[in-house]
Parts: structure tokens; C-alpha cells; sequence
């Protein structure tokens, strides 16, 4: 019994020694790949923390490269990923816009193309001249009538400087020596015609100068982008001015004399010697001499106004009232402002002094500048006659309620042949011209205040002394 539980002990010690040792080798081999696979955790995890933050962030550099490139205009920009995920997507959506966005960029520049050849067969068809600069003077575009008046090719004359081109261009130093060497704050226009031979003959071009203006991208300010120079052709103008100026003067100067026969035979007739005379007839004749006094009036106006056109001014200076002047002016236009029944008001200073001026041409112009009130104001209106003393100066002025003038025409008004465009009144473009030329002859200057829709005023000052 003893020997059989002594082998049973045996066998159990022997049994757990087994185990014991099965237990140790399997924790052995436990502890193995405990370690391996926390191995290869902590490498994928070097392996992802290396590589997919680049995988992610190439893409998304590249795709913000080709946004840059988009928004400077390179249309051709095109994205590739070689990868089958949402990237590849986005890339190929990209590529989509990309191509639309080149194809309306090259169809509207064909557009552009269009148009710029259209403008240019206009501005060619022009038969003035005109030159485009840009805000620094460079020449853009001329037409072919400003070719052959500068008498240059295409070539010596567009993409160039205008200062570069003065240099050996006598008549392109002339035409453009308002523009070189100041900016120009508002449009120009020569006093004087310029007169340029062309085709073997004298012709007479007026000059203009506009500034261009174009809105910014806010749509508020405005920014100068260039100037347009041209040159308006005014030789027939010139021309039939000088045969006016003949013709006026001509006649002016033969009608004296059959008027001062007439003035003769009137006070002959008045002469008892000659025969008596009842008073109807006395009445005829008092008419016939007040209307020859009329008439050699209107002729020595007409020379005065040939004298102004010739350059050659003469002034009769004498002393009188504004009052009268203004008078004598009314006289000759109140038939005119009758038949619109304008109402005429004179507003003129108590004591105001007297004036040394030349009375036929001061009233004149007074005459002329009602006469334009007259012409464009409406029927039942109002025009209003001003005479003050200001300083040294007495001043006069003429105010109507019509229609007005454009701000951009108000420089002009004063020019030789110049008329507002869309004006269906008949005249030559001289009055006002005439009327700066005779005050200016005496020392004084005029003006014009005017707002389009609120009529306008002008006004002229003559030195009291």
C-alpha cells in the first residue's frame, strides 16, 4: 500500500512538472509575440505618421498651386493624380472648370480681337484726324488722316512717345504741345486754327485734346487712362469766313454812300426853299431819315464786325451811361422778344458811373447776348438785364431761363465756329467769339455760368477808367 501511494505521489509530482514546464513555455512564447506584434504596431504607426501626412498634403499643395495659377489667368493649368480616391475626383472636377474657363477666355478674346478691328475701320473711316495716347504719352492708334497730315508712316509714329516723335516732327511738336509735359485736367482747344499745308494748300484744322477717364474696379473713382487727340478740318469754315468778311465789308463800305445820298436828299427836302411840305409828307420824311440813320448804323456795325474777323479792331472810345448802352441794345431786340412774349427786366445800380468805352461795339455784343437769350429761351419766359459796379469794373449781365449748357461745352462757347452739338439754331459760330474779341479790345473780359435745364448767364466787365 505504502510502495503504490508512493508511486501515486510520483506520478503526480511528475504530472505537475509537466504542466509547470508546459506553463513557462507557453508563457515564454506568449511573452514572443506580445513583443513581435507590439513590434510591428509601433513600425506601422513610424510608417503612418511618416508617410501619411505627405499623402495627404502633396494633393492638397498642388491643388493650391493650380488655384494660384487659375487666378492669374493660366487657364492651361491642368491637375493629375494617379490614385483611385477622392483626391483623383477632386483633381478631375478641377481639370473640368480649368477647360471651361480656356474656352471662354479664348473665345472672348476672339471677341476682343473682333471689336478692336471694328473700332479701328471706324476710327480709320474718320475723315479727321485723330491720335489715342495712353496716360503716359504713348502713342496707341492713328488714323490714316493723321498720317498724311504728319506726314509719317504708321510705323515712325504708333508705339512711340509722343516727346520721342516732337523730336523730329516739327508739326507733331506743334499739335501736341499742350499735352507734352502736363497732365491734362480737362479738354482743350486751340484758340487759334492751326494751319497746316496740306495737298499743295493752306487748310485750317481746329484743335481738341480730351482726357479719357475710366471707372475702377469699386465703380466710384475714376481714373485717367489716356487721351484722345483730334484735329477738326475747318478750311471750308475759313473760307467762306473770309468771303464773308469781304462781301461785309464791300458792302458796308457801298451802302455809305447811296445813304448818305439819301440822308441828303431828306434834308434837302426838309429845306423850305425847296417847297412847303404838309405833315404827312413832313412824317414820311422824318421816317425815311430815321430809318437812313438806322441803316448807317447796321453798315458801321457790319465793317466792325469785318474789322474784328480781319484782326484789326478799331476802337471809337467815348463816354456814356450803361443804361444807355443797354437801352440802345433793347431797342433792336424788342420786336424779337415780343413775338415769344418774353418779359424783359432790367435790374441796374442806382448812381453808377459812367464808361469810356467804343458804344456801337459794346452795344453789340449786349445786343448779341440778348438776342441768344431770346433765341433759346421758351415762349411766355423771362430774361433778366443786370448792370453793376463792382470794384473797378462795371459789370454787365444777361440771364435766361432755357434749356442751358453742357459743363463739357461751357470752355468752348467762346471759340471761333464752334456750336453745341444737337443745336438746331441757325447761326455761324461767331457771335460770341466776336463779343471776347470787341470787350477784350477794351480791356475787359466775359464769362459764362450755365447749367444744363437752368438757362445761363454771361457776363462781361469793362474797366471803369
Amino acid at each position: 500500500m505504502r510502495q503504490l501511494l508512493g508511486e501515486i505521489m510520483q506520478l503526480n509530482l511528475s504530472a505537475i512538472m509537466r504542466k509547470g514546464q508546459v506553463a513557462s513555455q507557453s508563457a515564454k512564447q506568449a511573452t514572443f509575440w506580445i513583443v513581435f506584434s507590439s513590434t510591428l504596431c509601433l513600425l506601422a504607426s513610424l510608417i503612418l505618421v511618416t508617410n501619411l501626412p505627405a499623402h495627404i498634403a502633396n494633393p492638397i499643395r498642388a491643388l493650391n498651386h493650380s488655384i494660384a495659377q487659375i487666378a492669374a489667368r493660366n487657364y492651361s493649368q491642368r491637375l493629375r493624380f494617379d490614385r483611385n480616391d477622392e483626391f483623383e475626383e477632386l483633381a478631375n472636377n478641377f481639370n473640368k472648370m480649368a477647360a471651361k474657363l480656356e474656352e471662354y477666355q479664348n473665345s472672348n478674346l476672339s471677341k476682343i480681337i473682333f471689336e478692336k478691328t471694328r473700332i479701328e475701320a471706324l476710327i480709320n473711316n474718320i475723315e479727321d484726324p485723330i491720335i489715342g495716347f495712353d496716360e503716359n504719352r504713348l502713342i496707341m492708334f492713328a488714323n490714316q488722316e493723321a498720317l498724311e497730315v504728319l506726314g509719317i508712316g504708321k510705323s515712325e509714329l504708333v508705339g512711340l512717345q509722343a516727346e520721342e516723335v516732337a523730336l523730329y516732327n516739327d508739326l507733331m511738336r506743334l499739335l501736341t504741345q499742350d499735352l507734352l509735359g502736363r497732365p491734362a485736367s480737362g479738354a482743350t482747344l486751340a484758340s487759334e486754327p492751326l494751319k497746316i499745308y496740306q495737298n499743295g494748300k493752306e487748310n485750317y484744322f481746329e484743335k481738341h485734346i480730351e482726357p479719357i477717364y475710366a471707372q475702377t474696379n469699386d465703380h466710384e473713382n475714376e481714373n485717367l487712362i489716356g487721351y484722345l487727340f483730334m484735329l477738326h478740318n475747318i478750311t471750308t469754315y475759313k473760307e467762306l469766313d473770309v468771303a464773308k468778311t469781304n462781301f461785309i465789308a464791300n458792302v458796308s463800305h457801298e451802302l455809305k454812300t447811296p445813304i448818305a445820298a439819301i440822308q441828303m436828299g431828306v434834308k434837302l427836302l426838309k429845306d423850305k426853299k425847296i417847297g412847303t411840305l404838309n405833315d404827312e409828307q413832313h412824317q414820311l420824311i422824318d421816317n425815311i431819315g430815321d430809318d437812313c440813320k438806322r441803316l448807317l448804323l447796321i453798315t458801321t456795325e457790319l465793317l466792325g464786325i469785318s474789322q474784328v474777323e480781319a484782326g484789326k479792331i478799331i476802337l471809337n472810345l467815348t463816354q456814356t451811361h450803361p443804361k444807355t448802352l443797354i437801352n440802345n441794345a433793347l431797342q433792336a431786340t424788342q420786336a424779337s422778344a415780343n413775338e415769344k412774349n418774353i418779359e424783359v427786366v432790367l435790374e441796374i445800380e442806382e448812381n453808377i458811373d459812367h464808361l469810356t468805352v467804343d458804344v456801337e461795339k459794346t452795344t453789340w455784343v449786349i445786343n448779341n447776348l440778348i438776342s441768344n437769350g431770346i433765341r433759346y429761351s421758351h415762349e411766355n419766359a423771362k430774361i433778366i438785364i443786370r448792370c453793376l459796379s463792382h470794384s473797378a469794373h462795371i459789370i454787365f449781365e444777361v440771364q435766361d431761363f432755357g434749356k442751358g449748357i453742357d459743363k463739357q461745352y461751357i470752355h468752348k462757347v467762346f471759340d471761333r465756329y464752334f456750336r453745341i452739338p444737337g443745336n438746331k439754331s441757325q447761326g455761324s459760330g461767331l457771335g460770341l467769339a466776336i463779343s471776347k474779341e470787341f470787350i477784350e479790345a477794351q480791356g475787359g473780359y466775359i464769362e459764362v455760368d450755365s447749367e444744363l435745364g437752368s438757362g445761363a448767364i454771361f457776363r462781361f466787365f469793362l474797366p471803369k477808367k
